[in-house]
């Protein structure tokens, strides 16, 4: 008896995903998230929380207060996003093995950074002294965490701005490099130690571009990474 169920015709295209790739796919989903949401619950809570100024204070500082677990929280989620997208990365196999590896890296130290909250400092949260000049062992580790993570991340750019170059990718390339640059400068800005105004916004603007430019990456990854095509006959 002939099959009345399906009425398509012989040789339609059909995008029927396997499993294995829709798993790539939603790890890869997970770099496109992590960045808006980093910097969206940031940004919500610098401009909302008594004493915050974005001009003199590192988001770093959001974690303490009475309020400080939901950057705890934010730092070790994003963290997890990005180790999320590094697994998608591998599983796709379209980077070279040093971009996975090196995002791997910071989405760890972003977890680090979350269990090792930085120290209270430059009035923040209000009630710290303006001078004060402590540093606790989880702050010291913070730093250190946020460093090799920071380094990492630059890396990452650099290495996936030379694939798309090779690959007659640009413009891409192009965008990417100029981000890897400036999120450099603006974190051995901060990194020298002054402490000014100056340096904590070129930071905070590389921190904003950076985030940018993964979730741009994962996107595209994410779609170039396409379903499988399967042929009805």
């Amino acid at each position: 008896m002939p099959n009345t169920t399906d009425q398509r015709p012989r040789g339609t295209t059909t995008h029927d995903c396997d499993p294995q790739l829709a798993v790539t796919r939603s790890l890869l989903g997970y770099g496109f998230v992590a960045g808006p949401f980093y910097v969206a619950v940031s940004l919500a809570q610098a401009l909302t929380r008594d004493g915050f100024d974005l001009t003199r204070h590192s988001w770093s500082l959001l974690a303490n207060g009475h309020t400080g677990w939901i950057q705890i929280a934010n730092l070790a989620l994003s963290g997890l996003m990005v180790i999320a997208f590094a697994v998608g990365l591998r599983r796709a196999g379209s980077e070279r093995r040093w971009v996975p590896r090196l995002l791997t890296v910071y989405g760890a130290s972003l977890l680090a950074a979350a269990a090792f909250r930085a120290d209270p400092a430059l009035g923040f949260p209000v009630g710290t002294p303006q001078d004060t000049a402590t540093v606790t062992w989880h702050g010291a580790l913070h730093f250190a965490a946020g460093g090799v993570g920071f380094l990492a991340l630059a890396a990452a750019t650099f290495v996936v701005a030379g694939t798309d170059a090779s690959a007659g990718r640009a413009a891409f390339a192009t965008w990417t490099r100029v981000v890897g640059v400036l999120f450099l400068a603006g974190f051995a800005s901060i990194a020298s130690g002054s402490g000014g105004r100056a340096s904590n916004i070129a930071f905070t603007v590389g921190i904003v571009l950076v985030w940018t430019w993964l979730a741009t990456f994962a996107l595209d990854r994410y779609r170039t990474t396409a379903p499988v095509s399967t042929t009805a006959v």
